[in-house]
Protein backbone atom coordinates (compact mmCIF):
# COMPACT_ATOMS: atom_id res chain seq x y z
CA UNK A 1 0.00 0.00 0.00
CA UNK A 2 1.29 3.49 -0.58
CA UNK A 3 2.33 5.61 2.11
CA UNK A 4 -0.25 8.73 2.70
CA UNK A 5 0.80 11.60 4.85
CA UNK A 6 -1.73 13.96 5.89
CA UNK A 7 0.20 17.59 6.23
CA UNK A 8 -1.48 20.56 8.02
CA UNK A 9 -0.09 23.86 7.10
CA UNK A 10 -1.31 26.29 10.48
CA UNK A 11 -1.69 29.45 11.97
CA UNK A 12 -3.59 30.58 14.71
CA UNK A 13 -5.36 27.48 14.53
CA UNK A 14 -5.53 26.46 18.26
CA UNK A 15 -9.86 26.46 18.28
CA UNK A 16 -10.53 24.34 15.62
CA UNK A 17 -7.00 21.92 15.40
CA UNK A 18 -8.34 19.08 17.56
CA UNK A 19 -11.79 18.85 15.46
CA UNK A 20 -9.67 18.35 12.37
CA UNK A 21 -7.67 15.78 13.41
CA UNK A 22 -10.77 13.67 15.57
CA UNK A 23 -12.14 14.05 12.05
CA UNK A 24 -8.76 12.46 9.78
CA UNK A 25 -9.77 8.43 9.44
CA UNK A 26 -7.83 6.68 11.95
CA UNK A 27 -5.90 4.48 9.62
CA UNK A 28 -3.77 7.56 8.83
CA UNK A 29 -3.12 9.43 12.26
CA UNK A 30 0.43 7.84 12.58
CA UNK A 31 1.19 10.07 9.50
CA UNK A 32 0.12 13.48 10.28
CA UNK A 33 2.87 16.41 10.24
CA UNK A 34 1.64 20.27 11.06
CA UNK A 35 4.10 23.10 9.96
CA UNK A 36 3.44 25.98 12.45
CA UNK A 37 3.78 29.23 10.29
CA UNK A 38 4.29 31.50 13.81
CA UNK A 39 1.21 31.10 15.46
CA UNK A 40 0.34 33.36 18.19
CA UNK A 41 -1.64 31.33 20.21
CA UNK A 42 -1.35 27.59 21.70
CA UNK A 43 -1.15 25.77 18.34
CA UNK A 44 1.38 23.99 18.79
CA UNK A 45 0.93 22.77 22.34
CA UNK A 46 -2.58 21.58 20.74
CA UNK A 47 -0.69 19.60 18.12
CA UNK A 48 1.88 18.26 20.14
CA UNK A 49 -0.61 16.91 23.00
CA UNK A 50 -2.35 15.45 19.91
CA UNK A 51 1.38 13.12 19.14
CA UNK A 52 1.61 14.51 15.98
CA UNK A 53 4.92 15.39 14.23
CA UNK A 54 4.81 19.57 14.54
CA UNK A 55 7.59 21.37 12.77
CA UNK A 56 7.33 24.84 14.01
CA UNK A 57 8.67 27.68 11.68
CA UNK A 58 11.22 30.46 13.66
CA UNK A 59 9.61 32.98 11.48
CA UNK A 60 6.36 33.68 9.34
CA UNK A 61 6.87 32.48 5.88
CA UNK A 62 3.05 32.89 4.34
CA UNK A 63 0.88 30.50 3.46
CA UNK A 64 2.84 29.44 0.28
CA UNK A 65 6.05 29.21 2.49
CA UNK A 66 3.97 26.77 4.78
CA UNK A 67 3.20 24.40 2.40
CA UNK A 68 6.68 24.31 0.99
CA UNK A 69 8.02 23.07 4.56
CA UNK A 70 4.75 20.81 4.40
CA UNK A 71 5.70 19.10 0.84
CA UNK A 72 9.39 19.15 1.98
CA UNK A 73 9.19 16.94 5.20
CA UNK A 74 6.34 14.64 3.89
CA UNK A 75 8.56 13.48 1.25
CA UNK A 76 11.61 13.16 3.34
CA UNK A 77 9.42 11.12 5.29
CA UNK A 78 9.09 8.59 2.66
CA UNK A 79 5.70 9.79 1.56
CA UNK A 80 4.04 8.16 -1.92
CA UNK A 81 1.07 10.57 -1.80
CA UNK A 82 0.57 13.65 0.20
CA UNK A 83 -2.91 15.35 1.29
CA UNK A 84 -2.65 18.71 2.07
CA UNK A 85 -5.35 19.60 4.63
CA UNK A 86 -6.42 22.83 6.35
CA UNK A 87 -6.44 22.56 10.23
CA UNK A 88 -9.56 24.97 10.61
CA UNK A 89 -11.95 22.72 10.15
CA UNK A 90 -13.24 24.18 7.03
CA UNK A 91 -12.72 20.23 4.89
CA UNK A 92 -13.90 17.52 6.05
CA UNK A 93 -11.26 14.79 6.39
CA UNK A 94 -13.69 12.60 6.10
CA UNK A 95 -12.74 12.46 2.27
CA UNK A 96 -9.10 11.70 2.85
CA UNK A 97 -9.32 8.31 1.53
CA UNK A 98 -11.44 8.50 -1.35
CA UNK A 99 -8.80 11.44 -2.54
CA UNK A 100 -5.67 9.08 -1.98
CA UNK A 101 -7.79 6.25 -3.30
CA UNK A 102 -7.95 7.62 -7.01
CA UNK A 103 -4.17 8.24 -6.82
CA UNK A 104 -2.75 5.26 -5.22
CA UNK A 105 -5.26 3.17 -8.20
CA UNK A 106 -3.19 5.52 -10.87
CA UNK A 107 -6.74 7.02 -12.17
CA UNK A 108 -4.89 10.72 -11.24
CA UNK A 109 -2.00 12.13 -10.29
CA UNK A 110 -3.43 14.64 -7.97
CA UNK A 111 -6.65 15.19 -6.77
CA UNK A 112 -8.67 18.61 -5.27
CA UNK A 113 -11.72 18.75 -2.42
CA UNK A 114 -14.52 20.29 -4.43
CA UNK A 115 -16.56 22.84 -2.46
CA UNK A 116 -18.81 23.45 -5.15
CA UNK A 117 -21.08 20.41 -6.03
CA UNK A 118 -23.77 22.94 -6.25
CA UNK A 119 -24.94 26.58 -5.90
CA UNK A 120 -27.37 25.65 -2.98
CA UNK A 121 -24.83 23.33 -0.88
CA UNK A 122 -22.47 26.10 -1.44
CA UNK A 123 -24.04 29.00 -0.06
CA UNK A 124 -25.99 27.19 2.51
CA UNK A 125 -22.69 26.42 3.75
CA UNK A 126 -21.72 29.77 4.67
CA UNK A 127 -19.49 30.57 1.66
CA UNK A 128 -19.84 34.59 1.03
CA UNK A 129 -22.05 35.23 -2.34
CA UNK A 130 -19.22 37.40 -4.02
CA UNK A 131 -16.44 34.67 -3.27
CA UNK A 132 -19.03 31.89 -5.11
CA UNK A 133 -19.47 34.38 -8.19
CA UNK A 134 -15.62 34.83 -8.61
CA UNK A 135 -14.74 31.37 -8.05
CA UNK A 136 -17.19 30.29 -10.97
CA UNK A 137 -16.00 33.29 -12.90
CA UNK A 138 -12.37 32.27 -12.33
CA UNK A 139 -12.93 28.46 -12.70
CA UNK A 140 -14.36 29.05 -16.26
CA UNK A 141 -11.60 30.97 -17.20
CA UNK A 142 -8.91 28.39 -15.92
CA UNK A 143 -10.77 25.76 -17.08
CA UNK A 144 -11.10 26.99 -20.71
CA UNK A 145 -7.23 28.59 -20.91
CA UNK A 146 -5.93 25.41 -19.58
CA UNK A 147 -7.58 22.48 -21.38
CA UNK A 148 -8.98 20.54 -17.38
CA UNK A 149 -12.16 20.46 -16.27
CA UNK A 150 -11.73 21.19 -12.28
CA UNK A 151 -15.13 21.85 -10.39
CA UNK A 152 -13.14 24.54 -8.93
CA UNK A 153 -9.81 25.53 -8.86
CA UNK A 154 -9.12 27.76 -5.48
CA UNK A 155 -10.04 24.60 -3.15
CA UNK A 156 -7.51 24.13 0.10
CA UNK A 157 -7.51 20.12 0.09
CA UNK A 158 -5.50 18.56 -2.13
CA UNK A 159 -3.84 15.05 -2.29
CA UNK A 160 -0.45 14.59 -4.46
CA UNK A 161 1.15 11.60 -5.76
CA UNK A 162 5.18 11.73 -5.12
CA UNK A 163 5.96 12.43 -8.53
CA UNK A 164 3.83 15.26 -8.92
CA UNK A 165 6.02 16.80 -5.96
CA UNK A 166 9.20 16.21 -7.55
CA UNK A 167 8.62 16.96 -10.75
CA UNK A 168 6.97 20.83 -10.02
CA UNK A 169 9.18 23.31 -9.70
CA UNK A 170 7.17 24.57 -6.38
CA UNK A 171 10.15 25.62 -4.56
CA UNK A 172 9.83 28.56 -7.13
CA UNK A 173 6.60 29.63 -6.17
CA UNK A 174 5.26 33.07 -4.35
CA UNK A 175 4.98 31.96 -0.66
CA UNK A 176 2.07 34.16 -0.21
CA UNK A 177 -1.94 32.72 -1.47
CA UNK A 178 -1.27 32.63 -4.98
CA UNK A 179 1.08 29.30 -4.40
CA UNK A 180 -1.63 26.93 -5.20
CA UNK A 181 -3.02 29.09 -8.37
CA UNK A 182 0.91 28.51 -9.61
CA UNK A 183 0.94 24.84 -8.42
CA UNK A 184 -2.11 23.51 -10.57
CA UNK A 185 -1.37 25.44 -13.87
CA UNK A 186 2.06 23.90 -13.66
CA UNK A 187 0.56 20.35 -13.20
CA UNK A 188 -1.29 21.21 -16.34
CA UNK A 189 1.12 22.89 -18.20
CA UNK A 190 3.10 19.52 -17.32
CA UNK A 191 0.54 16.75 -18.55
CA UNK A 192 -0.15 15.87 -14.84
CA UNK A 193 -3.56 13.72 -14.42
CA UNK A 194 -6.06 16.17 -12.38
CA UNK A 195 -9.31 14.99 -10.80
CA UNK A 196 -11.64 16.36 -8.29
CA UNK A 197 -14.37 15.07 -5.64
CA UNK A 198 -17.17 16.88 -3.82
CA UNK A 199 -16.02 17.54 -0.37
CA UNK A 200 -18.49 19.09 2.62
CA UNK A 201 -17.28 22.57 3.75
CA UNK A 202 -18.13 24.40 6.60
CA UNK A 203 -17.70 28.50 6.81
CA UNK A 204 -17.63 29.83 10.73
CA UNK A 205 -15.71 32.88 12.72
CA UNK A 206 -12.36 30.06 13.33
CA UNK A 207 -12.43 29.33 9.87
CA UNK A 208 -9.43 30.83 8.34
CA UNK A 209 -10.60 32.97 5.21
CA UNK A 210 -9.12 35.60 3.20
CA UNK A 211 -10.68 39.28 3.26
CA UNK A 212 -12.33 41.01 0.33
CA UNK A 213 -9.81 43.50 -0.08
CA UNK A 214 -7.23 40.03 -0.45
CA UNK A 215 -9.93 38.11 -2.31
CA UNK A 216 -9.67 40.87 -4.90
CA UNK A 217 -5.77 40.51 -4.93
CA UNK A 218 -5.56 36.84 -5.30
CA UNK A 219 -8.12 37.40 -7.86
CA UNK A 220 -5.50 39.63 -9.69
CA UNK A 221 -3.27 37.31 -9.40
CA UNK A 222 -5.21 34.30 -10.77
CA UNK A 223 -5.14 36.23 -14.11
CA UNK A 224 -1.67 37.02 -14.22
CA UNK A 225 -1.00 33.43 -13.47
CA UNK A 226 -3.36 32.48 -16.21
CA UNK A 227 -1.37 35.11 -18.80
CA UNK A 228 1.45 33.10 -17.84
CA UNK A 229 0.71 29.74 -18.86
CA UNK A 230 -0.51 30.90 -21.96
CA UNK A 231 2.74 32.77 -22.81
CA UNK A 232 4.75 29.83 -22.17
CA UNK A 233 2.63 27.29 -24.10
CA UNK A 234 2.55 29.42 -26.90
CA UNK A 235 6.01 29.49 -26.74
CA UNK A 236 6.36 33.26 -26.93
CA UNK A 237 8.19 33.13 -23.62
CA UNK A 238 10.72 29.98 -21.20
CA UNK A 239 8.77 30.91 -17.69
CA UNK A 240 11.07 30.33 -14.38
CA UNK A 241 7.73 28.96 -13.35
CA UNK A 242 7.34 26.12 -15.74
CA UNK A 243 10.97 25.30 -15.56
CA UNK A 244 10.76 21.65 -14.89
CA UNK A 245 12.35 20.54 -11.42
CA UNK A 246 15.55 18.86 -11.53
Amino acid sequence: MPKVMIVLPAYNAEKTLAATLADIPEEYRNNVILVDDCSTDKTVEVAKNFGITVIPHLENKGYGGNQKTCYREALKAGADIVVMLHPDYQYNPKVIPHLAGVIGNNICDMMLGNRIRTRRETLAGGMPFYKYLSNRFLSLLCNVATGENLGEWHSGMRAYSRKVLEGIPWEHNTDDFAFDMQFLVQASYFGYRMGDIPVETKYFEEASSINFSRSLKYGLHTLVILAQFLVQKSGLAKLELFKRAA
